[in-house]
């Protein structure tokens, strides 16, 4: 069976969610595209839309009609060589419409599982738990047709374990996007040992045609996003442990996540990038890498503190950001969780915080915040040019960005020497991809 013979039928389990609604909406624009080539004339497109959450699925309908005509609005040159034949479509007030309900004709909602019963392709992106997966698999598996194939959004549990438990003879692969799928350029594949050679190439293929930049990674738990982001985050809060003994644990807190937005030069500090994820997935990753990985200690007590005080994070419908380790107003860290009072402790440039400032110290010459040097053509000349003078520096907040850089580096370092990295480069592609850091982990500058 062909690419499109396969796209013909799509089902995307967690379709409700916030992954499993960007790839809804990846996939309906696709095939809506698809329906109108004049070479599948008359061929029949299904995407089926399949969540526990009723609501959810109601509120599934108006996100998608908004964002499919924002993609209309961004893909009018295309759409009009797609739709060059049809006389009544001249204005982009007509196609852009007309595109939108392309995409709706092929969705149907639901919450029943049967519906996926035809499906020659099965999206799964619930929530990260291996034994739910395997048990909606397996139910899949007695439903579907036994040529069915399965992409699994999965961010950390080996894609082996997945096959083995539900009995997928090599019919399911990793295809990790990055949140949100809509926005970002990544796709992470892993396939395992026994993953057919038919799923590798539709999956590639798919990951093509959604203009994704792809990265193989090995099956080895967390990957090469989480396993870099997990570790990562790990050792700020283990530094945030440790400025407390001097400065209070949300003194720390916010000390390490000053350092490593501004002195790293990443577009958000370590612990609200932890916000935005989710406290309580990143604890799942947490418990999910170190359950597979022997050798190290990958648990860390304070997130789980943290998910049993309800202080989780993430994002509301509408993409704003929820309070966690760091409290948000108007989108921008406000204050830090004082996890033994139970209380936010309110950003004070006048007081508490701008005491901690004076001691973090001077930033170096040639400092520029993230956003700045987006764009820049001259982004790397100014980075070495940045991190040759952060070397040169004394202060507390030079020691830290440089501690924290070196074992960025060694996190990076390691992942390809453990074999879930092939090489540096896709190390450092996932980073620069996935999570838009200007510079890959596995660098020259220090």
């Amino acid at each position: 069976m062909n690419f499109d013979q396969r796209l013909q039928n799509v089902s995307v389990l967690g379709a409700a969610g916030k992954m499993g609604s960007g790839i809804a909406l990846l996939l309906a624009a696709e095939m809506a595209k698809a329906k109108n080539l004049p070479e599948n004339e008359g061929t029949k497109y299904r995407l089926n839309l399949i969540d526990v959450n009723d609501d959810a699925l109601d509120g599934l309908w108006v996100y998608l009609k908004a964002q499919l005509t924002k993609i209309g609005e961004k893909t009018t040159i295309i759409l009009r060589n797609l739709y060059k034949d049809r006389e009544d479509l001249v204005e982009n007030f007509d196609i852009i419409p007309q595109f939108v309900d392309d995409a709706f004709s092929v969705i149907r909602v639901n919450t029943d599982l049967n519906m996926a019963k035809d499906s020659k392709v099965v999206f799964e992106a619930v929530i990260e738990n291996k034994d739910l997966k395997v048990d909606l698999l397996k139910k899949l598996d007695n439903l579907c047709a036994k040529d069915t194939i399965y992409l699994t959004n999965t961010s950390s549990i080996p894609i082996h374990i997945l096959n083995e438990e539900a009995n997928l003879d090599g019919r399911i692969i990793g295809f990790h996007f990055y949140n949100p799928p809509v926005v970002q350029r990544l796709a992470e594949l892993i396939s395992c040992e026994k993953t057919i050679p038919e799923l590798k190439e539709f999956s590639s293929e798919l990951a093509k045609r959604l203009r994704k930049v792809i990265v193989s990674a090995n099956d080895i738990a967390g990957f090469i996003g989480n396993g870099h982001f997990l570790r990562d985050g790990l050792f700020a809060i283990s530094e945030a442990k440790k400025l407390a003994k001097d400065f209070s644990l949300p003194g720390g807190i916010y000390i390490m996540d000053k350092i490593s937005r501004d002195l790293l030069v990443r577009p958000m500090g370590i612990f609200q990038l932890i916000d935005y994820v989710g406290v309580d997935v990143y604890q799942c990753i947490s418990d999910t890498v170190d359950s597979y990985i022997e050798g190290e200690n990958l648990k860390e007590e304070l997130l789980k503190r943290m998910v049993d005080k309800k202080v989780l994070g993430g994002q509301r419908a509408d993409g704003s950001q929820k309070d966690g380790f760091l409290k948000y107003e108007k989108g921008r860290p406000a204050g830090v969780y004082d996890i033994d009072k139970g209380e936010y402790k309110i950003f004070d440039p006048d007081g508490w915080t701008g005491e901690l400032d004076k001691k973090i110290g001077d930033y170096p010459q040639g400092f520029y915040p993230w956003r700045k040097l987006l764009m820049d053509p001259k982004k790397n000349e100014k980075l070495s040019e940045f991190f040759k003078n952060l070397k040169a520096k004394d202060t507390l907040g030079a020691k830290l960005a440089l501690a924290y850089l070196r074992n960025s580096k060694q996190i990076g370092q390691r992942l390809v020497d453990s074999k879930v990295a092939n090489s540096a480069d896709d190390v450092n592609k996932v980073l620069l991809n996935g999570f838009y850091h200007l510079y890959g982990p596995i660098n020259n500058y220090i």
